[in-house]
C-alpha cells in the first residue's frame, strides 16, 4: 500500500512537471522555423528595423529556449553586440547553446523610444520569436550597456510580465519608463566615477525595483575612487532577486578590477550569466 501511493505520487509529480514545461513552451515548439541566423528586418510604425538573430547551434524545436537581448550603447548597433570579443556581452560563449540572442538595431544608434515605438519594436521582436521557435516564456531576459541599459530598463518597466530579469550596466531613464510597477528580477551594475552617465542616476533605477520586488531596506556600499575595488549588494526579502554592483571605475561596460575595459575577462560577464542562469 505505501509503495503504491507513493508511486502514485511519483507519478503526478512527473506529469506535473511535464505540463509545467510543456506550458512554458511558446508557439513554436515543435515547428520547423523559417528564420535563419543572421541580420533580419521588419516594418514597425512605417519604419524599417533590423535585428541580428543567433540560433543555438543544434537547435531543437522540442526543447524550450532561454530568449536573450543584447542592446547597444549610444553611437553603436546591432553588430557591435553581435561581434567582437565578447558578443552579447559575453554571454553568448557562457550560454553554449541554451538560448536564442536577438541584437536589435535602434534608431539613430540609439533608443529614444519616441511614443513607444522601441518598445513595440522589441515586443515584436518576441511575438516574432515565440511564434518561430520554442521558447521558454519564463526564461526572456534582456541586457545593455549605457543607452542599452536604459532601453532594458525601459523594457522592465513596461513588459516585466513578459520577461524573468533585466541586467543594466551603466544606465539612466534615457528611454523612459512606462508603467514601471510591476516586479521583475534586477541586475545593476556602475562605476562610482562614471562620467558619463553619474552613478546617482543608476542608482535611481535599481531603488524603482527594490521597491517594486518588495526588498528590504539596505544600504548599498560603494567602493571608494581609485581603491580598484567593487561591492556587490543581494537585497533580501525581495519577491525577485535583486543585486547591485558598484565598481571603481569610469563609463565602462566590461570592467575588470582596475576599472578598465577586459572584455571577456570582466567580473561582468560571469556576474550577469550567474544572475540570468539561476532561473531554470
Amino acid at each position: 500500500m505505501f509503495r503504491s501511493a507513493t508511486s502514485f505520487a511519483l507519478g503526478a509529480l512527473f506529469l506535473l512537471a511535464l505540463v509545467n514545461n510543456v506550458l512554458a513552451g511558446t508557439a513554436g515548439c515543435g515547428k520547423t522555423p523559417t528564420l535563419k541566423s543572421g541580420t533580419q528586418t521588419m516594418t514597425v510604425n512605417g519604419k524599417q528595423r533590423r535585428w541580428i538573430l543567433r540560433i543555438p547551434d543544434g537547435y531543437n524545436n522540442t526543447t524550450p529556449y532561454r530568449f536573450i537581448f543584447g542592446l547597444h550603447w549610444l553611437n553603436a548597433n546591432m553588430n557591435a553586440v553581435d561581434g567582437g570579443n565578447a558578443p552579447y556581452y559575453g554571454l553568448k560563449n557562457l550560454a553554449k547553446n541554451t538560448a536564442i540572442f536577438v541584437a536589435p538595431d535602434g534608431l539613430n544608434q540609439g533608443w529614444g523610444n519616441s511614443n513607444g515605438e522601441d518598445i513595440t519594436f522589441l515586443d515584436n521582436i518576441r511575438q516574432k520569436i515565440d511564434e518561430e521557435f520554442c521558447v521558454n516564456e519564463n526564461l526572456r531576459f534582456s541586457l545593455g550597456f549605457s543607452y542599452g541599459a536604459a532601453m532594458s530598463y525601459s523594457l522592465a518597466c513596461s513588459k516585466a510580465k513578459d520577461f524573468r530579469a533585466v541586467a543594466v550596466l551603466s544606465g539612466a531613464t534615457l528611454s523612459g519608463c512606462a508603467g514601471g510597477n510591476d516586479p521583475i528580477a534586477f541586475y545593476g551594475q556602475h562605476g562610482v566615477h562614471d562620467s558619463v552617465l553619474n552613478i546617482a542616476q543608476g542608482r535611481q533605477l535599481r531603488d524603482r525595483f527594490v521597491k517594486n520586488n518588495g526588498c528590504q531596506s539596505k544600504t548599498a556600499q560603494e567602493p571608494s575612487n581609485g581603491s580598484r575595488q567593487r561591492i556587490t549588494t543581494v537585497y533580501d526579502g525581495c519577491k525577485y532577486p535583486t543585486q547591485w554592483t558598484a565598481f571603481d571605475g569610469d563609463h565602462v561596460a566590461l570592467p575588470g578590477d582596475n576599472g578598465a575595459d577586459s572584455g571577456p575577462n570582466s567580473f561582468t560577464v560571469p556576474a550577469v550569466w550567474k544572475f540570468f542562469s539561476q532561473f531554470e
